[in-house]
Order: structure tokens, then sequence, then C-alpha cells
């Protein structure tokens, strides 16, 4: 079965400023649990629920920030940037 490899995308294809709220909603699509509560200060804890792995997402962040959150987001369920995107 091959699977589908797709690299991360550079830093300057990322945006410089991401709207949190589509951003986070985006996440819930794909089967992620957005908790206010679990994270820290002005942090959110996400959840996907099919692994039940958690992590957590500042409410702002740079590029170089966005670029781990992505990453992380993609070994945790295996969704990538692009569909994130696509659905923000």
């Amino acid at each position: 079965m091959d699977q589908k490899i797709v690299s991360m995308p550079s830093l300057s294809e990322l945006p410089s400023d991401i709207n949190i709220k589509k951003f986070l909603k985006s996440l819930e699509s794909f089967g992620f649990i957005v908790s206010k509560s679990g994270g820290k200060g002005s942090h959110f804890k996400v959840t996907y629920m099919s692994t039940q792995k958690s992590l957590t997402i500042p409410s702002k962040f740079s590029k170089n920030v966005l670029y781990y959150v992505l990453k992380e987001i993609r070994d945790v369920s295996g969704v990538e940037w692009g569909d994130i995107k696509n659905k923000m």
C-alpha cells in the first residue's frame, strides 16, 4: 500500500498571521476536540479523538511556532497543512 508522503511547507509558504478561530474550527472538522480549559493561559488543548493524543496550541504564534504545531498535528493525525488551509 502506497502512503502519501507530503513534505512540510517552507516557512515562506506559511502565513504570517493566522485566524486562530478558523484554524481550530478546521482542526475540529478533522476529528480534533478543542478545549480552552485544558491549556494554560492563552493556550488550547487539542485532542485527536482517534488516537487520544493531545497537543497544546498557543492562541497567537509566529511562523516558526506554526511550523512546529503543523508538524505535531501531522504526526498525531496525518492531517497536512494543505488540508487544514483548505478548510479555513
